[in-house]
């Protein structure tokens, strides 16, 4: 396989977006094991790379993008190994449930048109975000929450969902800011673009206050207080990193650059993610 193909199906990325899965499986009642690890592998494995990928030959990229500052420039390889890496997603998701393959698919689909050029959801702001927000987010916090549980659920509680939906849709600004040059001179307009760089900023402070208020809400009312108290304290070096930023990009624009939205990435990841591991671990052991 070729090491550009390798590269832009970014398998790191997938830390970003795990802890919508540890989330979820920390609220799951009774787990299915041998799923919960299907789950994981689907999600993380194969489609969030195919993604990646199908998003990088879309884009072919000459700047940084998300967890790669020098990206190689994507050839058909790439395009032919994320329709395998999805058709491989779609049948080993029929291993967990028809309604989990169904989410699947319908997540492959929209992640395509998100990038897709004859398409091309992410040109626009508003739309852009909101399929980000409701899929990588919710729906995505549904798929786990379903495919990991014993009974296969499908009533997955509304809270949590929004809750997930608006963790993401408070950091992914975010992750646009240091694009906005390379992502209008390629004709997207990002949601971040439109909130200018301090508007980012303070939309991704209130998105992340009513995030808490609705766990606040979900954690307390499922009797989690001890849950919620260490998901607080997990997440002071995200809001640490958070302040610090907003004030250097506050003071010189400059400050919103690749480095500093890869490390507010990789703390803010680091911590939700062993946040909620901790969560599920006393869950278990209640």
């Amino acid at each position: 396989m070729q090491k550009s193909t390798i590269q832009l199906l970014r398998f790191h990325f997938s830390l970003f977006l795990m802890p919508i899965y540890w989330f979820a499986l920390s609220q799951v009642p009774a787990i299915n094991w041998l799923n919960a690890i299907i789950v994981f592998i689907v999600l993380h494995l194969l489609v969030y790379p195919a993604s990646n990928g199908y998003n990088s030959y879309m884009d072919r990229d000459e700047t940084a993008i998300g967890g790669l500052e020098k990206p190689m420039q994507p050839t058909r390889q790439l395009f032919f190994v994320t329709v395998v890496l999805d058709a491989v997603a779609v049948l080993l998701s029929l291993k967990v449930s028809i309604y989990f393959s169904i989410g699947v698919l319908l997540y492959i689909l929209v992640s395509r048109a998100y990038s897709y050029r004859g398409i091309r959801l992410k040109q626009y702001p508003i739309i852009g975000f909101l399929t980000v927000v409701i899929f990588q987010g919710g729906v995505t916090f549904w798929l786990v929450y379903h495919g990991c549980s014993n009974e296969l659920t499908i009533y997955v509680p509304w809270p949590a969902i929004i809750a997930a939906s608006l963790l993401i849709g408070g950091f992914y600004p975010l992750t646009q800011i240091y694009q906005h040059e390379a992502d209008k001179a390629d004709g997207v307009t990002t949601f971040s673009y439109l909130l200018g760089y301090r508007g980012t900023f303070i939309f991704t402070a209130i998105i992340y206050a009513l995030s808490f208020g609705v766990l606040a809400y979900w954690f307390l009312s499922t009797s989690q207080l001890t849950g919620f108290v260490l998901l607080q304290l997990f997440f002071i070096p995200t809001l640490l990193y958070f302040f610090y930023w907003a004030n250097k990009v506050w003071k010189n624009a400059a400050a919103a650059n690749f480095k500093h939205t890869m490390q507010m990435n990789l703390i803010a990841s680091l911590c939700t993610n062993l946040a909620f591991i901790t969560i599920l671990i006393l869950n278990l052991f209640e």
